[in-house]
């Protein structure tokens, strides 16, 4: 047998062979995947929480140089514009308002309405009150636990 025919023999992959590694990559996605969500949740979580605590800490502040906290109908904006119902405005007290992991804005309620006095809250991916996972509501109340 000449040269030119045992290369022609020996090229390229068995039919097995590329099931084989097919089989591998998806056991590997399989016992990988759930582990990278899970962190993506994880990662959502915690930009919820420090995004929270950051409105609510301008929100204090708010409260400390005008003796209360913006009123409902002023909601977060009032952190960046003076409202009219403003005693000591001295803000901006934040330079936006953070939107949420799945491009929301946060929302305000003044009073709260989870035994709190003022809530800062998001409705999750889907938008709507209620849910789990990435659904979940996250807000003032919850996001220490």
């Amino acid at each position: 047998m000449n040269k030119t025919a045992q290369l022609r023999n020996q090229c390229g992959f068995t039919l097995i062979e590329i099931m084989v590694v097919i089989v591998i990559i998806a056991l590997m996605g399989g016992i990988v995947g759930p582990a990278i969500f899970s962190k993506v949740q994880q990662a959502e979580e915690t930009r919820v929480a420090q995004d929270i605590r950051a409105i609510e800490n301008a929100l204090k502040l708010y409260r400390l140089d005008n003796f209360d906290y913006p009123g409902q109908s002023d909601g977060l904006d009032a952190l960046m514009t003076e409202p009219a119902s403003a005693r000591n405005w001295r803000g901006p007290y934040l330079e936006n308002v953070p939107v949420d992991p799945w491009d929301q804005t946060y929302r305000y309620a003044y009073p709260g309405t989870h035994g709190k006095e003022v809530e800062v809250f998001t409705f999750g991916r889907d938008n709507q009150q209620g849910g789990e996972g990435s659904d979940a509501d996250w807000g003032s109340w919850n996001v220490d636990q």
